[in-house]
């Protein structure tokens, strides 16, 4: 009972945590939980959630705040992102999970480190450069539940500022989360481990709400890059300690 209880409590807080963390800056969910989710559930079980955990708290995001959304930009991301979701679910049931781990953690490692150095990428602009980070985010996201990055790379690549940022990424994160929760499955949890990853998503939805009105908007981008970086790094490790 207690081995049960500790895990219930330690999903809780893996869940609490991404949620905060993506309802402050738009993204993060899965840069912050997949690894964690992964040593508890299991990696495809761990993908998964994520992808239904963030794509459910974006959903809600969005209700606030889709005015903002900006179509010229995010139909060529989310279509370049729907494209490539089934290639990265058939590269998950294909490679060694270590391999996998590698390849994935590598691709964020990468561009987390061209957005920390301002990295201005000509191919990242316009129309093409959204359908570039759309397809790369696709794929990663069914892949290894971690999406993020590339947009992220486009809006700095763009100009965006933060909080033209967050409304934004919430859109992208419906839609490419429903198009890989749909390739992928969704988790087998049992009805307590249900009942506390949706309390959590909340405390963690009130908490990040909060701090959202009070963060600087730098520290809050720094927030999201050192995330992104930590979980790179984290998933590389993970695959060369497998191999």
């Amino acid at each position: 009972m207690t081995s049960v209880s500790t895990g219930e409590a330690l999903l809780a807080a893996i869940v609490l945590l991404g949620s905060c963390v993506q309802w402050l800056t738009g993204m993060g969910f899965a840069l912050v939980a997949v690894p964690a989710l992964v040593l508890v559930l299991g990696p495809a079980e761990g993908v998964v959630l994520a992808n239904c955990a963030a794509g459910a708290i974006c959903a809600l995001g969005l209700a606030g705040g889709w005015r903002q959304v900006r179509p010229a930009a995010m139909v060529p991301l989310c279509v370049a992102a729907a494209c490539t979701v089934p290639a990265g679910t058939w590269m998950t049931r294909q490679l060694p999970e270590p391999v996998l781990l590698l390849v994935m953690g590598g691709l964020v490692t990468g561009a987390v480190l061209l957005v920390l150095r301002g990295a201005r990428v000509p191919a990242l602009r316009g129309t093409k450069g959204a359908v570039a980070a759309g397809a790369v985010g696709g794929f990663m996201n069914s892949a290894a539940g971690v999406g993020g990055p590339p947009i992220s790379l486009y809006a700095v690549n763009a100009g965006w500022t933060v909080r033209e940022f967050v409304p934004n990424a919430m859109f992208y994160g419906v839609i490419v989360n429903a198009f890989s929760a749909a390739s992928n499955g969704v988790p087998r949890l049992s009805g307590v481990q249900w009942v506390s990853v949706v309390a959590a998503m909340a405390v963690g939805g009130v908490i990040g709400r909060w701090l959202a009105g009070r963060l600087p908007e730098r520290r809050a981008r720094l927030l999201v890059l050192t995330l992104a970086l930590a979980g790179g790094v984290t998933t590389v490790a993970k695959g060369l300690g497998g191999l």
